[in-house]
């Protein structure tokens, strides 16, 4: 994996990666070179066999306070040239429009600030785990932007458009406790402990067999935008294409003989 990286830090722990925002001065917000940087890795992740699932994770104090503002310098007669770049060139948009299609498990470890795009970063991963220390807001209207990563089409489908529209149209913060509630998240630990849940879920879906993780993914993210006899079409499909892999009959046969599978992917 990439080790001369500037915005964030690579770590292997166990089967599965850990990366850190690492843009202390900035609270961590995203610039271009940070969205290439976590693209680059996620892409080499996603031929690693040995790589079950994907930690991405701040300080204690900032998960991501969104974008970085300092990049959005336009000068005149540039405004189409900049939608144009926003559209296609764009790291940052890329980073958001692509990061649900990568087929391993994204955990977001989430202690402190959650924050404009940096929630919306949180809300495109597949799961979000959370210290009791976390805040998270969508605050861009008090600004007079909206949100611009996704956050509009993510965040009403996990807690329903009323409570969206409320969130966005007040920019107000929610404690994790709230979050909770409303379940923006999986997970709520004590502070400082939002690492070691993760863990705990990445190493359990690691020792899980991997094309029936990567399927299930797939199907339940697909299934979202399909009508109820499509999506159950294309689960059939899926699950039937498994009755042929190699971990299919390791898990029965580990299953009849009580003991631990060997999951290879294959």
């Amino acid at each position: 994996m990439k080790t001369n990286t500037e915005d964030i830090m690579v770590e292997r722990v166990e089967g599965w990666l850990e990366v850190t925002l690492n843009r202390p001065e900035k609270m961590n917000s995203l610039r271009e070179q940070t969205a290439q940087e976590i693209m680059d890795v996620l892409n080499e992740a996603e031929a690693a066999r040995d790589v079950a699932a994907i930690l991405l994770k701040g300080s204690d104090k900032a998960f991501c306070t969104g974008i970085d503002t300092s990049e959005f310098t336009i000068g005149d007669n540039e405004y189409f040239d900049f939608y144009r770049k926003r559209r296609r060139q764009r790291k940052v948009n890329r980073l958001f429009r692509e990061l649900p299609a990568y087929s391993k498990p994204i955990i977001s470890v989430i202690e402190g600030y959650a924050l404009g795009g940096g929630l919306e970063l949180a809300l495109v991963s597949d799961m979000i785990v959370a210290g009791a220390n976390a805040k998270f807001g969508l605050p861009e209207i008090r600004l007079g932007m909206m949100p611009g990563g996704g956050g509009t089409q993510t965040l009403p489908r996990l807690i329903g458009p009323a409570l969206a529209k409320e969130l966005m149209w007040t920019g107000r913060r929610l404690a994790a406790a709230e979050a909770r509630e409303y379940r923006l998240v999986n997970h709520v630990t004590e502070a400082g402990q939002a690492l070691e849940k993760a863990r705990e879920l990445a190493r359990t879906i690691g020792g899980n067999a991997p094309l029936s993780v990567m399927f299930t993914k797939a199907m339940i993210d697909r299934g979202m935008d399909l009508p109820l006899a499509e999506g159950m079409a294309a689960e059939g499909d899926a699950s039937f294409m498994l009755y042929f892999t190699r971990d299919r009959a390791e898990g029965l046969s580990a299953f009849r003989e009580k003991r631990t599978p060997d999951f290879r992917g294959e």
